[in-house]
Order: C-alpha cells, then sequence, then structure tokens
C-alpha cells in the first residue's frame, strides 16, 4: 500500500484512454468523467474516435481515443495527457505525441506480444526503445487480472474480454483518489437490464482498485483541487444531448409542441436518439427517409404549429439547402442543427472542422438569408439551442446552429439551470385586433415577423409556398418590383434580430492593442490561450462570437478599436473573411487548421507569438 506521502495534490490533470475501436474506452472515461464531476471537479473532454467503420483489431487505424481534462480552470480537454492508458501497442503508438514528456504510460502487457508488434508495424521487440519513451511506463497484465477476477464468473472467454476497459478505469480510479462506489454505481445504471454482466464489471474494477493499491511501481497517487461551486444539480453532459434538452426546454416555455424530422448522420445522430426517448414530454421525433424528408417534414410541422427541427452534418446540410429556402420564403420557424464534421463529401465524418460556415451563410439560391448561431462548448449547446428556438419563432425565421464533432461529443461538468433562468418564448400569433384584415405576409413593424397562423383558426385559412407572393395580399405575385420589396423585407427582418441579441462581450486587460476573436467551439483553446499569453506578458485582450448572422451590434465598434485583430478557426479563414466584408477596411490576421482536430493552446500561442513578431 502507498503512504500518504504518495499522494499528490494538483490543480488539473489530463487523463487519455486508448485502445482499439472494441475495447470500451470511451465507456471507460466517460465513467471516469461523470465520477470526476460528480465529486466537484470541472472536466472536459475529447472523444477521438476512428474514422473507419471497422478497422481490423489491433491496427493503427483501429485506434479509438477518450482524453479528459479535470480539475479547476478547466476549458479544454487539454493538449497533452499527464497519463495514458494503452490497451495495447498500437494505441501506445498512436498516442506517444498526445502524452507529455515525463508523463506515465500504463500499458497492459498481456497485448505486447510479437504479433501484437506487428499489428502494429513495430519493427523491433522494444516498442518503447524504438518509440524513444521520455516517459514512465507501468506495465500492468491487465488481460490475465481481467480473466483471474471473473475465473468463476461463467462468462465466455469474449465476455471476459469486454471487462478489460473496466479493470483499467478502477487501477485509474484508484490512481486518481476517485470514490469506488460512484463508479459501480455508473456500472450499475449501464448494465441495470444485465445483471450478470454488472455483477462481473464490479468484481473487475475492484480488482484493478485493489491492483493499484498493491503495486510497487514508484507511481503516486493524485488528489485533483476542485473549487467551490453554486449548489445544484450536477451532471456530465455532452453537446448533442444538451442540444436535444435546450429544444426541449424551448418547447415548454414557448407551449409549442417539439417535432424533429431528421435523417442519421454521423456526429449527429445522438441527437435524434436523445429526442425520440422524450414522447413522455409530447416530442416527436421521426427518421425520415433522406435527409430532404428530414427538412421537409420540419417545415410541415412548422407550419402546423410545431417547432420544427431537423438535424444533420455538413453533407446533410447541402441536400437540405432547397427545403431551407422553402422556408425562408414562406418565412416559418425552422431550427436546423448542423454539427460540423470535416469534408468534403464523405471526408472525415467522425473528426471535427468549422468548414460549413460559408455554406450555412450562404449556401442557398436566390436572397435566402437566415439566422446562423454558434455554441461555444458542450454545455453551451444547451442556451444556444435555446436561444435558436427562441429566435427563430418570435422572429419567424429559419435558424441554423452550428455545433461541431468537437463540443458535440465532448461534455463538461453542467449544473442543472432552473426553468426560470430562461425567458418565456412569445410565439407570433396574429393579435386578436388584426384578424379580419389580416393576411399572410402582415407584418409587426418593429421585427417585420410575419405572424403565425395556426391552420385550424378560425378565419385564418391560408395557403403558403415556395413561389413569391405579393407584399400586402400574400397572393401570388411576379412583379419585379413586389419582389424586390419582399426580398428587402426578409433580409431586414433578420438583420434586426440584432436588436434581440447580447453584445459583443470582451475579455482582457482594457489597454491591449491587440485582439484573438473566434467563434463556435473554439472557446475553450481561444480564452486558455489567451489567459496563457497575459500571463507572459502579452497585451491581448479575447472576444468570441456565439452569434454570427446577424452579427452583434457593437461588432464593427470592437474590432475598430484594436491595432491587431487575429481570428483563429478550424478552416482556411471563413469567418476571417465574412468579417472583412462587413467592415470594410478592417485587416485580420488569420490562423488556421484544418486537420480534423481541435486546437492545442500551444498552437495558437505560438500563432499569435508568430503574428505579433512580424
Amino acid at each position: 500500500m502507498l503512504e500518504k506521502a504518495d499522494v499528490k495534490t494538483i490543480d488539473k490533470v489530463v487523463v487519455r484512454f486508448s485502445g482499439d475501436s472494441g475495447d470500451g474506452m470511451q465507456l471507460a472515461g466517460n465513467i471516469f468523467t461523470n465520477v470526476s464531476a460528480g465529486v466537484g471537479n470541472q472536466v472536459s473532454t475529447f472523444p477521438d474516435y476512428p474514422a473507419e467503420v471497422r478497422a481490423p483489431q489491433g491496427s493503427l487505424s483501429g485506434v479509438s481515443g477518450f482524453q479528459v481534462n479535470l480539475g479547476i480552470g478547466v476549458h479544454t480537454p487539454g493538449d497533452k495527457a499527464d497519463v495514458l492508458i494503452a490497451m495495447n501497442p498500437a494505441a501506445l503508438k498512436q498516442n506517444v505525441k498526445h502524452l507529455k514528456k515525463g508523463g506515465v504510460a500504463i500499458v497492459d502487457i498481456d497485448s505486447f506480444k510479437e504479433s501484437d508488434l506487428k499489428k502494429a508495424k513495430f519493427e523491433t521487440s522494444d516498442p518503447y526503445t524504438e518509440l524513444d519513451l521520455k516517459v514512465e511506463v507501468v506495465e500492468v497484465p491487465v488481460t490475465s487480472m481481467t480473466k483471474a477476477a471473473l475465473a468463476d464468473s461463467g462468462l465466455d472467454n469474449k465476455s471476459v474480454l469486454k471487462c478489460r476497459n473496466i479493470f483499467a478505469l478502477g487501477l485509474v480510479c484508484w490512481l486518481f483518489d476517485r470514490p469506488l462506489d460512484a463508479a459501480i454505481h455508473h456500472l450499475h445504471n449501464k448494465f441495470a437490464k444485465k445483471p450478470a454482466v454488472f455483477e462481473a464489471n464490479a468484481k473487475v474494477i475492484r480488482a484493478g482498485y485493489d491492483y493499484g493499491a498493491n503495486i510497487h511501481a514508484g507511481v503516486s497517487t493524485y488528489r485533483i483541487e476542485s473549487e467551490a461551486v453554486r449548489p445544484g444539480v450536477y451532471t456530465d453532459i455532452n453537446g448533442n444531448t444538451a442540444v436535444a434538452w435546450g429544444l426541449i426546454l424551448a418547447s415548454e416555455k414557448a407551449g409549442r409542441p417539439l417535432f424533429l424530422g431528421s435523417y442519421p448522420i454521423t456526429p449527429a445522430t445522438d441527437i435524434l436518439h436523445e429526442l425520440a426517448k422524450r414522447r413522455d414530454l409530447g416530442v416527436k421525433a421521426i427518421q425520415m427517409e433522406d435527409e430532404i424528408g428530414g427538412v421537409c417534414a420540419a417545415i410541415g410541422a412548422s407550419f402546423a404549429g410545431n417547432i420544427g427541427v431537423t438535424s444533420t452534418s455538413g453533407p446533410g446540410l447541402a441536400l437540405k439547402s432547397e427545403g431551407i429556402g422553402l422556408a425562408v420564403m414562406a418565412e416559418l420557424p425552422l431550427v436546423i442543427i448542423d454539427v460540423q464534421r470535416g469534408g468534403p463529401s464523405t471526408g472525415l465524418p467522425t473528426k471535427t472542422e468549422q468548414t460549413d460556415l460559408m455554406q450555412a451563410l450562404y449556401g442557398r439560391n436566390g436572397e435566402s438569408p437566415v439566422v446562423v448561431v454558434a455554441p461555444a462548448s458542450p454545455t453551451d449547446c444547451f442556451t444556444m439551442a435555446f436561444e435558436a428556438a427562441r429566435i427563430a419563432i418570435e422572429h419567424m425565421t429559419p435558424v441554423i446552429l452550428l455545433s461541431d464533432a468537437f463540443i458535440g461529443n465532448g461534455s463538461s461538468a453542467w449544473r442543472v439551470p432552473d426553468a426560470e433562468d430562461f425567458p418565456r418564448i412569445n410565439p407570433r400569433y396574429v393579435p386578436d385586433g388584426l384578424r379580419e384584415s389580416w393576411r399572410p405576409y402582415l407584418r409587426d413593424e418593429d421585427t417585420l415577423a410575419r405572424y403565425w397562423a395556426i391552420p385550424g383558426t378560425e378565419g385564418l385559412a391560408h395557403r403558403l409556398g415556395g413561389l413569391e407572393k405579393d407584399y400586402n395580399t400574400g397572393a401570388l405575385s411576379i412583379d419585379p418590383v413586389n419582389h424586390e420589396k419582399m426580398v428587402y423585407a426578409r433580409r431586414e427582418k433578420v438583420e434586426r434580430v440584432a436588436d434581440d441579441i447580447p453584445e459583443l462581450e470582451v475579455i482582457g486587460c482594457g489597454d491591449a492593442d491587440t485582439l484573438l476573436i473566434g467563434w463556435g467551439g473554439t472557446y475553450g483553446h481561444l480564452r486558455t490561450a489567451a489567459e496563457e499569453l497575459v500571463k507572459e506578458g502579452c497585451k491581448i485582450d479575447f472576444a468570441h462570437f456565439r452569434y454570427i448572422n446577424p452579427l452583434p451590434r457593437n461588432t464593427h465598434e470592437v474590432l475598430s478599436r484594436y491595432k491587431t485583430v487575429i481570428c483563429a478557426e478550424l478552416n482556411t479563414g471563413q469567418f476571417a473573411d465574412f468579417l472583412q466584408s462587413r467592415n470594410p477596411g478592417l485587416q485580420i490576421k488569420r490562423i488556421n487548421k484544418i486537420q480534423g482536430q481541435p486546437f492545442l493552446i500551444s498552437e495558437v500561442v505560438a500563432g499569435v507569438k508568430e503574428i505579433l513578431a512580424k
């Protein structure tokens, strides 16, 4: 047993679970994250899935990873891991670059046989020397210890081997002083309908914990600091689940039923899965035959008085473009969720990018303006999904929510908010005083939003469609002057949404002449990079955009304060180009990455320094 003197107290630590895509790394990582959130740690995760459907077992292309940063002051999953759990040689080889020098690599030595090394394309029988490891390696017989723990379980060999990840989880719970009972509670919830499987995993996690407590490898245990938090109910939530829950709250606050018409596509499918569970809350979620069917069903539901929603990723957004144009012409409330991934075409389905921005802004025929918003973190997905639905309903317009694979699959500790923390949503129904004079495109004078006439309401019979309508009567019209008037009305309606969103907030020292900006899911990395630069003596402020179209009213005023504006984004510069088009004369420096991976904090810091040095 390790003495108390071997326990180190630290502010934060980064742990990376890695193994074959069938080794259960996501499950182990998720349970470890939930347990850590439950003891008061801030957490941020990054599940890193292989792009192949099912690569050969033990191969380099089949490695699956899950990284979590936990402690205090956590905004990202961390650049590099302090501790790596590698279940086979391929996992070690693929993840050496993600491990800090001086860190700890815990390997399942039972999986490092000659045949395993060959699958991972090692040229020698000494993988540590071949990789030139500058870390401490702890060899643990995970497979044989798992088999020993379950020798009398009655499970077949295949089922026993599926428990290896839970042995590793038990060892990591010991290493980081996590409460074992909490982890077992999560296992019980996971395998509630399979008592034999639960009992086996409960036995194995205890075996892993006990093994850690009894090894004499000189590895210290760690106690991670927690900070005082606001009392309440906390959970670990990923971005896709948060989107679904935010839409449900919007439905409650608007008093309108929620409808999702969608088609499965990585990495957005979990939104469909989550909403399909919520029939108890009146949610209608339908898997349609394709992406076009998804958006058209949502438009029909919106016409009928529902909050119409459709979810997708980049390729699906392209297919939905004509349907979104129909919603623009009909001026119906519609929420389109795009969980961005690497492209073009099928591209990198499990990897993250921010490359759909221009498609969201302009990817439709004709003048088809829509509102575009982007959540900044997994937990912010809840708030921005609510906002997307609120804006769509109160301004009678389609709204595109640009999430991405990083925050959609990633998770953070989240305090479940009180419903009273969010405003009531006010559908723009036809006022009683206008019933007799109402026409389909009669508008609110302040917002230019047309009124929502729910079919079946006496006296409000009407038709909508994709052909242009007369501004006054709502009848079909091909008059050129009327068409131009309607085009400008639809555009002005979207621009007036700027009166109903927060101004851009600047975080910084107040006397900086450099501003670092970003948008969407890069928030944590950019904010942390700015904080590190300030610690190094660099005078730099930071601002992050969650509202893209329209931009916050004070955007030009904020950007014009600074001598140097630097935009960091996971594309070739789409947001920088957009800002420059809206702010003539503004020249924005760029930090860009298109590798299917989120920024490293160190990459942003180095990029800013290089720009300022020039």
